[in-house]
């Protein structure tokens, strides 16, 4: 049980790191019309994100995930191995 508990713990430091990474991008994707939600991270470290508004559907929303937000997600939280947007 207290394995669980440290698991969950640790898992909820990292949520609370890509959350504030993510709130040090907000700004320019909101700039545009988008923003960004972080969906989920799963256990081999990758974040799941949904991008919203002008980012939906945009020609340049995979440069936008790839160099910006998933290298400073991964810059701030070494934990995160990758970033994937889901629908």
């Amino acid at each position: 049980m207290l394995m669980t508990e440290q698991a969950e713990t640790a898992q909820t430091a990292v949520k609370e790191k890509v959350e504030a990474a993510l709130a040090q991008v907000r700004p320019m994707l909101q700039r545009d019309g988008g923003d960004v939600e972080l969906v989920e991270i799963t256990d081999d470290g990758i974040a799941k994100v949904r991008l919203q508004g002008a980012c939906q559907g945009c020609p340049m929303a995979q440069v936008t995930l790839q160099m910006g937000i998933e290298r400073v997600l991964k810059e701030m939280v070494p934990d995160i191995k990758s970033v994937q947007a889901v629908a």
